[in-house]
């Protein structure tokens, strides 16, 4: 009797193999070719509504800002879907502990207005975010076949030893505390992305079906193996 030949299972690569990047720490994201990313969120001004002098003050703050860097930014915008729970429980929170009749009823109700406002239709928010790199390359501190080894071999800049991450962090630091300063001069609110915040921005923004119903824990209950 002969035997059928078995089928070769076919070995389908994780999700995590098709990430750009290949570490997140120290409010950081490691890429996979070696490079470092640090992600700023940046609050926002309603230009329309400034008079003409202010108008032009921030064009030319802007101006000064973009002349004043010698490196490439990445400027993204995403539209969210507006996640009301954490202040509805609040809310409810409030209402429990008023001992006042007359002010508990009122809490009550403009809880019932908010959930009611929210399931008529889908309220977005907006998050303005500011992606500052630092890429091996353009250290010109280095040498050339030193720069250009770490870029070839991606393997070896993955593990970064803790001296050589350090480093390039400071580096990296640099570029952001230049950026905040030229974005406060336009007035902006400037807050850089601690680990938690990075993990939770990539997690939403790679899985925006189920990142709204399911939350990540902190980054100390995370296991990665």
């Amino acid at each position: 009797m002969e035997e059928k030949p078995q089928k070769k299972k076919i070995s389908v690569p994780s999700a995590q193999s098709h990430l750009p990047f290949a570490e997140i720490k120290f409010d950081t994201a490691i890429m996979k070719d070696g490079t470092l990313r640090a992600v700023l969120m940046v609050s926002s001004i309603n230009f329309a509504l400034k008079n003409e002098d202010e108008q032009n003050a921030i064009i030319s703050s802007y101006v000064s800002f973009l002349n004043g860097i010698d490196f490439p930014l990445q400027i993204v915008i995403q539209s969210r879907q507006l996640y009301i729970k954490p202040y509805l429980e609040k809310l409810l929170k409030k209402e429990r502990e008023q001992t006042n009749e007359l002010l508990r009823v009122q809490i009550a109700d403009y809880r019932s207005f908010v959930s009611e406002l929210v399931s008529l239709g889908n309220i977005m928010s907006k998050q303005f975010f500011v992606v500052v790199p630092f890429d091996p390359l353009s250290n010109k501190k280095r040498g050339f076949w030193s720069r250009i080894k770490e870029v070839i071999n991606p393997a070896i800049t993955i593990k970064l030893k803790d001296e050589r991450f350090q480093q390039r962090k400071r580096d990296l630091d640099m570029r952001v505390r230049q950026i905040q300063s030229g974005l406060a001069s336009m007035n902006l609110e400037v807050v850089r992305l601690d680990t938690q915040s990075l993990i939770e921005l990539f997690y939403s923004t790679y899985n925006p079906d189920i990142a709204f119903s399911e939350h990540l824990p902190s980054v100390s209950e995370l296991r990665v193996e």
